[in-house]
């Protein structure tokens, strides 16, 4: 039975007032769920592709894709969308990148076996994301901190993921880079096949005196979701970055086979 409480009167007649907000908020949620979804199984959807697939007004899309730019759940990159940070920071609250892949204390155990700090990055367009680390010191902490979206070709974790793009893909990428990125192109091009090979990319940030050393993190079919990193003083890394790579394989490898072994959703 619906009370006075409950209704309001417009040109004479008495209707329920929770009616068309709550159909009206519905379908906000929708669209903007589905822009979300679209973006994370087609990274890289234009403004156009996304206004197709939600099936909205143009001004509505735009709407959403703006406020969701502002707050960082998208990323825009040469008109393209990407997930953003606080997208993946959610991914991570519970101590996970993914159900049973790799736990903050996986990232703790790494840190005080090798006595570097190990990062774990995500790619996000032609950029490095860091969305959990373990074992910083001042000086990383606050290059990680207040730099966390990074050119692939700038960090080991970015390296490693870009080698195992699709050929098509990473030659788009490489065209794209401007004029005072050769170098690093080049330098990317002669270790490609090494990375490769055996899955590890090393960088050497000569300004910091940084070393990073890191690894892929893949999914139950293979394909890589994020990357790990372990990074330190030059003087640290660089004697020992065959052992730490070897390292690395195996604790990867260790969570993957927990992964797929546990009965948590994918």
């Amino acid at each position: 039975m619906t009370t006075a409480d409950d209704q309001a009167t417009t040109n004479g007649r008495t209707a329920p007032v929770e009616s068309q907000p709550a159909a009206g908020s519905h379908q906000t949620i929708s669209r903007v769920t589905r822009i979300l979804e679209e973006v994370v199984y087609r990274p890289g959807s234009t403004f156009a592709e996304l206004t197709r697939a939600v099936g909205a007004p143009k001004s509505s899309v735009y709407g959403f894709v703006r406020g969701l730019l502002s707050v960082d759940w998208l990323i825009e990159q040469d008109h393209r969308l990407y997930l953003g940070p606080a997208f993946f920071s959610l991914a991570i609250a519970s101590g996970h990148i993914r159900a049973g892949s790799v736990t903050a204390g996986d990232l703790e155990s790494l840190h005080r076996e090798t006595g570097l700090a190990a990062f774990v990055g995500v790619r996000a367009g032609d950029h490095l994301l860091y969305v959990a680390e373990a074992g910083s010191d001042l000086l990383t902490g606050f290059g990680s901190r207040s730099n966390i979206r990074r050119s692939l070709l700038t960090a080991a974790g970015g390296k490693v993921l870009l080698a195992e793009l699709p050929e098509p893909e990473l030659e788009a990428f490489l065209r794209r880079r401007g004029p005072d990125e050769q170098a690093m192109v080049d330098e990317f091009l002669g270790t490609c096949a090494s990375v490769r090979s055996s899955g590890i990319a090393v960088n050497h940030n000569r300004t910091l005196g940084r070393t990073g050393v890191a690894t892929a993190i893949r999914n139950a079919s293979g394909t890589p979701i994020a990357a790990v990193t372990l990074l330190g003083p030059d003087s640290d890394v660089v004697p020992r970055i065959n052992a730490l790579g070897e390292l690395l394989l195996k604790r990867v490898g260790e969570w993957r086979l927990r992964s797929s072994s546990s009965r948590e959703p994918i």
